[in-house]
């Protein structure tokens, strides 16, 4: 391993908490300080230079790149679509909780990690697979949690954004999970969060339907089209209003540079109280089918471009009442 150190020079990843453990795991690894954050649809435009020199973790397969790591069917299935098989290609792709086990399983064979890895790690595969067997076990307070709460909240520019996050991966790259959640940054991050859950509630009650055929109210839709900016919520409380609903699907139009555009982003996410019993729901499937994204069992998101207003109107309605049709199939 230790004649890989100078191949890379830099860490594409995803920017959410399993993006960030998996870009810790590989700057320990290969001793990597540059890294650099975006998200799936990036790579599918190519709108970031990737060479031989990167690794791209919890990120579609690029056009090239030196190491990637993954563990998304969806990209998988994108490999097999370009006949190319995961097996040749350098890094690993896993179906794994976590993108973060994968890295972790791959390096683990030649690198001896800090014991208070397998911890983190651990929480990685828990929230970006939402693997939660109640509400009261996802509102507890894990040092996981924690972090992953102060990224759900909005900053005054991507800059700032890219800085804290940035931060994060040497963070937990050097010290275990509980002291990085102890730390000033996160601490005060957290307090505006908590400061906006409030109004996150006052959001979703306001934006909150179901469909008509949705007679017994199991999916809640909270439709965010209508705001100039995206609101800052996290969808998922929406079962602390809706306590007997199973799942809650978010809509929104995704931004570039500041600007509201016509294209849509689709997220499901399924109830903890679901989570309790057996059941055949799943949601990273549904976007599969649909061709718009990819996810988890209990957790997807898929995103549909639009080249007006009208169509864009149309295809929401469709895309949302397929979901649901898709949903009732999954008996």
């Amino acid at each position: 391993m230790k004649q890989l150190y100078r191949q890379y020079e830099g860490i594409i990843t995803h920017n959410d908490f399993d993006g960030i453990v998996s870009a810790s795991l590989c700057s320990f690894s290969l001793h990597v300080e540059k890294v650099f954050f975006t998200g799936p649809s990036s790579i599918e435009r190519s709108l970031v230079d990737i060479t031989e020199a990167d690794v791209v973790c919890d990120l579609p397969y690029p056009l090239e790149c030196g190491l990637w790591f993954d563990h998304h069917e969806g990209n998988f299935q994108a490999l097999q679509y370009r006949n190319i098989d995961p097996s040749f290609l350098p890094g690993r792709f896993d179906l794994k909780p976590s993108c973060a086990r994968v890295v972790f399983d791959f390096f683990g064979q030649e690198v001896t990690f800090p014991p208070w890895y397998e911890e983190t790690v651990r929480e990685a595969d828990i929230i970006d697979s939402f693997n939660y067997s109640s509400m009261e076990e996802w509102r507890r307070e894990t040092p996981g949690r924690i972090i992953d709460k102060t990224l759900k909240i909005s900053d005054p520019s991507l800059r700032e954004r890219n800085a804290y996050m940035k931060n994060l991966v040497f963070q937990i790259r050097d010290h275990p999970l509980k002291e990085v959640a102890r730390l000033p940054a996160v601490r005060k991050r957290l307090a505006g969060y908590e400061e906006k859950e409030l109004r996150m509630t006052k959001i979703i009650q306001q934006s909150a339907s179901f469909l008509p055929s949705d007679s017994e109210g199991k999916m809640v839709i909270l439709d965010l089209t209508g705001y100039k900016r995206r609101p800052d919520i996290v969808k998922n409380l929406a079962f602390l209003i809706f306590p007997e609903a199973l799942s809650v699907l978010e809509v929104h139009n995704l931004h570039d540079k500041g600007v509201k555009t016509n294209h849509l982003s689709f997220s499901l996410a399924l109830s903890l109280n679901l989570n309790q019993r057996k059941h055949k729901k799943d949601f990273g499937e549904i976007m599969r089918s649909l061709n718009i994204g990819d996810g988890h069992k209990g957790a997807a998101g898929g995103t549909v471009y639009c080249t007006s207003k009208a169509e864009m109107l149309r295809k929401k309605d469709e895309i949302i009442n397929k979901m649901f049709r898709l949903w009732e199939e999954q008996s």
